[in-house]
């Protein structure tokens, strides 16, 4: 894996060094579940290593490890229910699905609503959607 954590030193009297480390999936997804501030689980940590990990490499961009932006983009849900009732109020959600329909149809709805928006990530556990 090619993701790198960068650390910088700026003063205006000095040159700027970089140092890149490479960490692996392990390492980045220790980072994010340790972020207190974005409630990831171990397994939605490593889902979302492991998704941005593809990213990176069918893009072939070079990303750094923000976890803070990681934060702010993605949040991790139980499932795609849990996800509506966060986004939507009930008569959002009234409109989006027929009054009669099942909780499968309405899973469908929703799944398709996140995916035509933004990043749906699936893990044995619960969902990771990015923000849009």
């Amino acid at each position: 894996m090619a993701w790198t954590l960068i650390h910088t030193h700026t003063n205006t009297h000095t040159q700027i060094t970089l140092m890149k480390t490479t960490l692996t999936t392990y390492d980045i997804a220790n980072a994010l579940s340790n972020d207190d501030f974005a409630g990831f689980s171990r397994a939605g940590a490593f889902a979302l290593a492991e998704y941005l990990e593809e990213y990176e490499e069918s893009t072939g961009e070079e990303l750094e490890l923000d976890v803070i932006a990681i934060r702010c983009e993605f949040t991790e849900f139980e499932d795609v229910h849990d996800w509506a009732d966060c986004h939507f109020s009930d008569e959002q959600l009234d409109e989006l699905t027929e009054e009669d329909t099942s909780k499968a149809e309405r899973w469908v709805t929703f799944t398709n609503y996140i995916e035509e928006r933004g990043t749906l990530i699936f893990f044995d556990g619960g969902i990771i959607v990015s923000q849009f």
